[in-house]
């Protein structure tokens, strides 16, 4: 009987030694990211969220969904296929006219990146000048920013008269050949390629001096890109606001943690195997970083002005025919979020600074300059 005991014990010991482990992974709560493109470093916060192990710590398991030319987050998110997107708040604010019931529930981009390039030669310093140009542009709802610009200083975009839009495809070949005046870019992508360029009057890269750039910020006419949203349904389900704000959080820790770790978290995208190379890549980085920090608000907290200039200028351009309801998007998640983290998290980044990124040919290595050092307010909550 003693023995039939011992026995007993023993595979009991050794079952519940199995059996942890798996107990264990069933609290973890899986949930779906669904990105508005490949991954790049335009989306390094949440893959750095999973590598430093944030959302792990949140008890979440994320599973980040690349997107592409024929992926729309929002029909993803609609459709119950992830909890969580990312994308371009015009297109938030068609998606819900349409009869989607998605909120924005973090704004982690403060500021636009798209720009106008042109060469100096042009002599265009600012919107006023694209009047007579051939302007390039990325048409089918990337547009709008540029026309809003336009239309500031009356010249009318439809008008060949005052101004001759071009289709613009998604590179900066029809600016490098000479063919359209200025050419809309990505301050973290397009912008870095006309600089990957070999100038053939020099056979040199070209440099920033060459170039003079339009900032929509500062012509007014920015529009909120990236932010987080939800199914205002599946936010409704009894614990899926708890879900939200510990995904924001993590979220939020590996946007700071790419702030203060620019190299660590490219190579964290790099091992993803996106097509862009490490040097583009570093500058994407250091491009992103400058539209999210530093952030008067805190990262994630909607400004109501900038959530109004985009619906503005939406409305204007028939994105959408009715001015947003106030339940486009809500601030408490993100504020939770915060909260949640603690006084320790630097969500402001006040005292960040740039790197200064040069590219080679082709975009294949960088050299770097300058910058902050890191702090340890961005892993304090690991």
């Amino acid at each position: 009987m003693k023995r039939l005991l011992l026995g007993l014990v023993i595979v009991a010991l050794a079952f519940a030694t199995v059996s942890t482990p798996t107990a264990k992974a069933q609290e973890m709560t899986k949930v779906r990211l669904q990105l508005k493109w490949v991954a790049q470093a335009q989306f390094a916060g949440y893959y750095a969220a999973v590598e430093e192990g944030f959302y792990k710590a949140q008890g979440l398991d994320v599973e980040i969904k690349v997107g592409g030319p024929d992926i729309v987050p929002e029909q993803v998110v609609a459709s119950g296929g992830a909890e969580f997107g990312i994308d371009w708040l015009p297109s938030l604010l068609n998606s819900r006219e349409q009869g989607a019931n998605l909120v924005n529930i973090a704004q982690v981009f403060s500021r636009s990146g798209m720009r106008e390039v042109s060469f100096k030669d042009k002599n265009i310093k600012s919107s006023a000048d694209l009047k007579g140009k051939k302007v390039g542009v990325w048409l089918g709802g990337n547009e709008f920013e540029l026309f809003a610009a336009l239309n500031k200083n009356k010249i009318d975009p439809q008008n060949p008269a005052d101004v001759t839009i071009v289709k613009q495809p998604f590179d900066m070949t029809l600016l490098l050949k000479g063919e359209v005046d200025a050419a809309a870019a990505m301050t973290y992508n397009e912008y870095a390629q006309v600089l990957e360029a070999i100038n053939p009057k020099t056979n040199k890269q070209y440099t920033p001096d060459d170039l003079n750039v339009i900032d929509f910020n500062q012509e007014g006419t920015g529009m909120l890109e990236d932010g987080i949203f939800a199914n205002a349904d599946w936010l409704a389900k009894p614990g899926s606001e708890d879900i939200a704000v510990k995904f924001l959080a993590a979220s939020f820790q590996g946007w700071a943690y790419c702030r203060d770790n620019a190299a660590e978290c490219v190579k964290t995208v790099l091992a993803q195997g996106t097509a862009l190379p490490e040097g583009h890549q570093t500058w994407q980085m250091n491009e992103i970083n400058k539209l999210i920090w530093p952030n008067d608000k805190g990262i994630g907290i909607m400004d109501p002005a900038a959530f109004q200039q985009t619906a503005d200028i939406s409305l204007n351009y028939k994105v959408i025919t009715k001015a947003p309801d106030k339940n486009a998007y809500r601030t408490d998640l993100a504020e939770k979020a915060l909260k949640l983290l603690g006084d320790k998290f630097d969500a402001m980044g006040k005292d960040w600074k740039p790197l200064t990124v040069t590219v080679s040919e082709g975009g294949k290595t960088s050299t770097i300059s300058g910058g902050a050092a890191a702090t340890p307010a961005a892993t304090a909550a690991k």
